[in-house]
């Protein structure tokens, strides 16, 4: 077969235009990774035809260690399919070398995590010589010892808890339900918020939602947001740090530091598949290789 790359690239370009309606900075897109490629190609001597996955791969590697990003490997990839398989279907090439290539694995974002110190620290901030400090601890007390999604807590009703065997009812994710134990300090709070505080808060609007706000309200997302806002500020945790979610990541990870099941805390999170879940063994080991690096005579 005559090895006439750049027509090619062309023709291909031409054809997810007209043909595919791709807009001209995705064609733009498809062109430069391809000349990447004939450029390559060209210096190692090897024609289109002579391709296989083996010399796809290493102009991946070549690509890797020239220091182009995992996202835009991720998307040549994506151009190199496309584009073999074009030439299969509409230029007679006998095969398709690009057809079993690994889009590369995106880099795991590991969550943030507060430490133990810092969650104290931020738990007890509230003023709770104040209904709404009452409030705010019972919040945060709760939060931390069930992992609960913060959509989660502002959903719960009065129905949902039960203080004598101290577990809550949660509707998760796809309208699964599943049961989260909570402890005694959570349990002194809760209790006292709802003995003490809600019913002062409670209105005509509030439902039978347990989180209120001061109009009686169900506390909103934003509401809770404000909130741990203006405690992580005053337990003088950094601004950055600190998220909806970070004291369901810190229960997760602070459990497992402990020693505690992986499965057991995929189920208290809710958790699908075990592998959202692992996350927070990364975590866990990136802690330990720090300890290591710090405390080991030849680290």
């Amino acid at each position: 077969m005559a090895d006439d790359f750049l027509s090619y690239i062309e023709d291909f370009v031409s054809y997810m235009r007209s043909e595919r309606g791709f807009s001209e900075n995705t064609v733009a897109s498809y062109r430069r990774d391809l000349l990447k490629l004939a450029g390559y190609l060209a210096k190692k001597g090897v024609s289109l035809d002579e391709v296989t996955l083996e010399t796809l791969e290493d102009f991946l590697k070549f690509l890797r260690r020239s220091g182009l990003k995992k996202a835009s490997r991720s998307r040549l990839v994506s151009t190199l399919r496309t584009f073999f398989k074009y030439l299969v279907v509409y230029e007679n090439f006998p095969r398709n070398p690009a057809e079993l290539l690994e889009i590369p694995r995106k880099d795991m974002k590991l969550p943030n995590v507060l430490s133990e110190r810092e969650v104290r620290a931020l738990i007890e901030a509230p003023d709770t010589s104040e209904p709404a400090g009452i409030r705010d601890r019972a919040l945060l007390e709760l939060l931390y010892a069930t992992g609960l999604r913060v959509s989660e807590l502002l959903s719960l009703r009065l129905g949902d808890v039960d203080l004598d065997e101290e577990v809550l009812r949660v509707i998760g994710k796809g309208a699964k339900e599943r049961v989260v134990p909570f402890g005694e300090v959570a349990h002194m709070w809760l209790e006292k918020y709802l003995l003490e505080v809600r019913p002062g808060y409670a209105s005509s609007r509030s439902g039978d939602y347990i989180f209120l706000n001061q109009r009686g309200g169900r506390l909103s997302r934003t509401g809770f947001w404000k909130i741990l806002r203006k405690y992580a500020l005053k337990a003088g945790i950094e601004e950055g740090r600190v998220y909806p979610h970070v004291l369901r990541h810190s229960f997760a990870t602070h459990l497992l530091m402990r020693g505690c099941d992986l499965r057991v805390v995929q189920e208290l999170l809710g958790h699908a598949s075990v592998t959202t879940t692992q996350v927070y063994t990364h975590l866990d080991i990136k802690r330990l290789k720090e300890v290591h690096r710090k405390y080991h005579p030849r680290s």
